[in-house]
């Protein structure tokens, strides 16, 4: 079982950036390809960002919506992702959500990382609001 926090999300204006931190309660956390994912008031949760786990080499994905934009990465060492988010914008606003899990090799991680019944383990959600 891996248990996961978000924190860093808040209330920011159009262009501001936010770093958000997702801590993982496993001591085997670089095993683990991690995501985020978001959810705003009345769509459905969306892709945002993954990066593959170091076990399997190097790798990351983004949406169309943030790419060039918002940059994921891992410290190992730290047992923690972050979704660092530049030139926000209104659409941008939801909750963000980590996410974890072993793809199992860097085939089905391209397949699939985008889709979010490939992770068993979500935290709770941080909230990004961007205001105009």
């Amino acid at each position: 079982q891996v248990q996961l926090v978000e924190s860093g999300g808040g209330l920011v204006n159009t262009g501001d950036s936010l770093r958000l931190s997702c801590a993982a309660s496993t001591s085997t956390f670089n095993r683990y390809d991690m995501a985020w994912f978001r959810q705003a008031p009345g769509k459905e949760r969306e892709f945002v960002a993954a990066i593959l786990n170091d076990r399997l080499g190097t790798g990351t994905a983004y949406s169309d919506d943030v790419k060039g934009r918002f940059t994921i990465s891992r410290d190992n060492a730290k047992s923690t992702a972050y979704l660092i988010m530049n030139s926000l914008q209104v659409d941008d606003t939801a909750v963000y959500y980590c996410a974890a899990d072993r793809l199992g090799n860097p085939g089905r991680w391209r397949q699939y990382n985008s889709n979010p019944r490939s992770y068993e383990y979500w935290g709770q959600g941080t909230q990004v609001t961007v205001s105009s």
